[in-house]
């Protein structure tokens, strides 16, 4: 990289000269602008310290504040003191990542505990319509309520009191529509309701009171494989995991309302979250396409989740050393690009023997986990439109194919699959080896 000479090994920065505004700046800011490996870092503190165009041309005579970060890049040396000791920030929680994977699973034992009550024609394309609709809804809420959170609890409750009963009802509107009146509608709306709850208590890290509620209808799942447990219990205990997992939502929702109120707390646009609910859609659809061929497959899917969330904070602490370890944007650029590698292929690696004992293509399941894994990991770092835009064109043939016939063919899934884990994996490394994105 381009620069004056290092900083001295004691990492403390050379005195500067002191002669202009530029000058007088980057005295100010020496200290936090040494270790900085890239301009874009010094523009983005230069932004933190509230600076607007029009200072940075009136008074430092710059075009714009990268042009301001670029000269404060040269003027200072590098400079790269130790770390000071602490918990890594992005430890992940194993035992909640672990739970989250068994809960996103679970609730799929209502299928087969009261299909004999619902399955009848039109009740499958009245729940996957249902079910489309609360995914794409549940991430675009959860988005905008993870946002709220930064401002306060109570903001979140908010969100969460008019969004969850909204998208719970749309949802079961959907499924009626396609159903008509009748049991498979019911159905529609039961799950409809659980996955809006389900979405409130993971969103406001009540896993354990999910898991909870949940008891039930895992009990009811041991006993249908040791025998026909009955209608009683075949109903009963899906009714009565869905019912304490809906007042468990409303209690957790005025629990947030009752926080202190953050006086001035900004709203934010709902703008920002169509992107995470367009991926929701999209990954939907593959996932579902993959479930109308190989059930079981989409089990094991479901439960890797957790281990994908794990992975996801494994990245981001590994992105945080590898900020702290590097002199230059190559090296930076290597070591995120060797954490992703790392990463994606330790998520995709399990995919491979659970494709084989489930009999899915294997190649299929891996790329669509990558899929999923990559868009992940590049929402968490705030890429909303490009990953949504990657998946609905990859779910969109599959789609088109489905509404036209048999399931889709195997090739056409994971030809679409591959294609775009390739171009999400191009967009996070371009996207992700900028030390800009990490600061």
């Amino acid at each position: 990289m381009n620069g004056p000479s290092p900083a001295r090994p004691d990492g403390d920065t050379v005195p500067l000269r002191v002669a202009g505004p530029v000058d007088e700046l980057a005295a100010q800011l020496a200290d936090r602008t040494a270790p900085a490996v890239h301009p874009y870092e010094v523009a983005a503190l230069l932004e933190s310290e509230g600076l607007t165009g029009d200072q940075v041309r009136e008074r430092y005579g710059h075009p714009d504040i990268f042009s301001l970060a670029r000269e404060l890049y040269r003027r200072v040396p590098r400079g790269f003191p130790e770390p000071g000791p602490g918990p890594d920030p992005w430890a992940p929680d194993h035992l909640r990542c672990a739970l989250r994977g068994l809960l996103f699973a679970l609730p799929g034992l209502s299928y087969p505990l009261t299909a004999p009550w619902w399955n009848g024609p039109g009740a499958v394309p009245a729940l996957v319509v249902a079910g489309l609709l609360s995914w794409a809804w549940g991430q675009a809420l959860s988005h905008r309520t993870y946002g709220r959170l930064a401002t306060g609890r109570r903001e979140a409750g908010l969100t969460l009191r008019t969004g969850a009963p909204a998208g719970a009802v749309l949802a079961a509107l959907a499924g009626l529509a396609v159903a008509g009146p009748g049991a498979a509608a019911l159905f529609a709306l039961g799950q409809s309701v659980y996955l809006a709850a389900a979405g409130v208590l993971l969103v406001l890290g009540r896993e354990r009171l999910l898991a909870a509620a949940l008891v039930p209808l895992t009990a009811g799942g041991a006993l249908l494989l040791a025998g026909d447990p009955g209608p009683a219990v075949r109903v009963g205990l899906p009714l009565l995991s869905l019912a304490a997992t809906a007042v468990l939502a409303v209690r957790a929702v005025r629990d947030a309302l009752g926080a202190a109120a953050v006086p001035g707390a900004a709203r934010p646009g709902y703008l920002p979250s169509v992107p995470y609910g367009l991926f929701g859609l999209a990954a939907g659809v593959l996932v579902l396409s993959a479930g109308a061929r190989h059930p079981y497959a989409v089990v094991a899917l479901t439960i890797s989740m957790g281990p994908a969330e794990w992975l996801l904070y494994r990245f981001r602490g590994a992105s945080v050393a590898a900020l702290r370890a590097s002199t230059t944007t190559r090296g930076f650029r290597l070591r995120v690009a060797r954490a992703l590698a790392v990463c994606l292929g330790a998520y995709t690696g399990p995919l491979v023997p659970a494709a084989l004992l489930t009999g899915a293509p294997a190649g299929e399941l891996a790329a669509l986990g990558a899929v999923l894994w990559v868009a992940l990991l590049l929402q968490a770092f705030g890429v909303g439109w490009p990953p949504a835009g990657v998946c609905l064109a990859a779910a969109a043939p599959i789609a088109v194919a489905a509404a036209t016939g048999p399931p889709p063919w195997p090739w056409l899934a994971t030809a679409c699959c591959a294609t775009a884990a390739t171009v999400l994996a191009g967009l996070a490394l371009y996207s992700l080896g900028r030390p800009f994105a990490h600061a």
